[in-house]
């Protein structure tokens, strides 16, 4: 079932749309923790150890955050984060958004997106009918922030797939919804560009995937608010809601 024309415009006034003013892209500046910043090692980076889908298949929900928060196998990012970044929210969820890495304000508060890319992910939650931490369930490719909010290396998110993945048979969502173009990438084992991968219903483990831009990417390019508009309706239909 589609949106009303209430629910339309309750999307547009959350996302900060105007309905008939198309909206000119300004040149601001990337929220708060997603510019990249120069990082320089002062070592080689440690090697990456990839963690096997049977070291974690039989874990449970407690099991999985400790051996999560313990996990050293990415020396570079153990080394250089202050915490690991799990995910929040409802482990029964019908609902999973996945975005890429922690940033710099996720990694001292030890939850995914907070700040201003969290407020924008909130609204959009909002116009869905949904809230954090009910029937939500937010995560990321992986668990620690990459140094200096670089974008994470393939063998890093290789490495932490396997957590991931326990997550999502934990919580068996009816639906995923892919944060951006790394998210995208990393889930589908693809290098395709998001503008191929969105605007259709994909799968990952035989669940339904919707793809759209991460929210820090629509902070600097408002314009595209209604193209992830365009994705939750299709994800909306994917849900049959």
């Amino acid at each position: 079932m589609g949106m009303s024309p209430e629910q339309r415009q309750r999307y547009l006034e959350t996302m900060g749309i105007q309905r008939w003013v198309p909206r000119a892209v300004p040149d601001a500046p990337a929220a708060s923790g997603a510019v990249p910043v120069a990082y320089e090692a002062s070592q080689a980076p440690a090697p990456v150890v990839e963690v096997s889908a049977g070291d974690v298949s039989q874990l449970d929900w407690d099991e999985l955050a400790a051996r999560v928060a313990a996990c050293s196998r990415c020396g570079e990012l153990a080394a250089t984060r202050t915490q690991t970044v799990f995910g929040v929210g409802d482990r029964q969820a019908d609902w999973l958004f996945i975005g890429e890495a922690p940033g710099a304000e996720e990694d001292r508060q030890g939850e995914p997106f907070v700040g201003r890319a969290g407020q924008l992910l909130d609204s959009m939650l909002f116009a869905l009918g949904l809230k954090r931490g009910r029937g939500v369930y937010i995560a990321n490719i992986l668990k620690c922030r990459p140094p200096g909010n670089r974008d994470p290396k393939p063998e890093e998110a290789r490495a932490c797939r396997a957590y991931l993945d326990r997550q999502i048979d934990l919580i068996q969502p009816r639906i995923i919804v892919a944060l951006g173009r790394i998210a995208a990438q990393n889930l589908l084992g693809t290098d395709e560009p998001l503008g191929r991968l969105r605007g259709k219903p994909l799968n990952y483990r035989d669940i339904p995937l919707v793809i759209t831009y991460h929210p820090a990417y629509l902070l600097r390019q408002p314009a595209d608010k209604r193209k992830a508009w365009e994705d939750l309706c299709l994800a909306r239909r994917v849900m049959g809601v």
